[in-house]
C-alpha cells in the first residue's frame, strides 16, 4: 500500500518525450556545452601565454586588462548556464529581472570589492615598503642598537678615550 494517492502518473511517465521532441533539445544542450568548452580553453589560453600577450605585470602579478578579461568570461560562463540548464532563458522579462537583479547587484559588488582590493594593494606596495622600514629604523634606534654594527663595549671605550683627553 503506498502513503502517497493522487491521480497523476508518476513522474517518469511525464518526463518521457519522443525522439523527435528529444533532437532539438540535445541539439541545444550540445550547443551549450561546445560554447562553454571554448570559453574554458580560451581562459587556459589566456592564462598559459599571459606573459607573452604582454598581459603580466613586472613583479608577474595580472594586470587589469588580464583581470577584467577573466572576470567577462566566468560571466559569460554563468550566464550560459543559468539560461540554458536553470531554464530561465524561457522565462518572461519580468521573472528574469527578479530573479537576476539581486545577483547581478552582488556580482558587481563583489567585482568591485576585489579590484579594489587588488589595486589598493599594488598601488601602496611600494608605500607600505617604505613605511617597515622606516619602523624598523626608529624601533632599532629606540632599542639602542647601532648604527653600522658597534657595539656597548665600543662605544664605552670611544667615551672612556673621549674623557681621557
Amino acid at each position: 500500500m503506498s502513503e502517497f494517492h493522487d491521480e497523476f502518473p508518476q513522474y517518469e511517465l511525464l518526463a518521457q518525450h519522443s525522439e523527435e521532441e528529444g533532437k532539438p533539445i540535445r541539439r541545444k544542450l550540445w550547443n551549450v556545452f561546445w560554447i562553454m568548452l571554448v570559453v574554458t580553453i580560451v581562459e587556459l589560453l589566456l592564462g598559459s601565454y599571459a606573459r607573452k600577450l604582454g598581459l603580466l605585470e613586472a613583479d608577474r602579478t595580472s594586470s587589469f586588462t588580464l583581470k577584467i578579461i577573466f572576470i567577462g568570461l566566468t560571466i559569460g560562463k554563468a550566464f550560459f548556464i543559468v539560461f540554458s540548464f536553470m531554464h530561465l532563458g524561457h522565462e518572461k522579462k519580468a521573472l528574469k529581472y527578479c530573479i537576476l537583479a539581486p545577483y547581478i547587484t552582488f556580482i558587481l559588488y563583489l567585482v568591485y570589492i576585489i579590484i579594489g582590493e587588488a589595486l589598493y594593494c599594488g598601488v601602496h606596495k611600494n608605500k607600505m615598503d617604505e613605511l617597515i622600514v622606516k619602523q624598523k629604523i626608529e624601533l632599532n634606534s629606540a632599542a639602542g642598537h647601532h648604527e653600522e654594527g658597534a657595539s656597548h663595549e665600543e662605544e664605552k671605550k670611544s667615551e672612556g678615550a673621549e674623557e681621557h683627553h
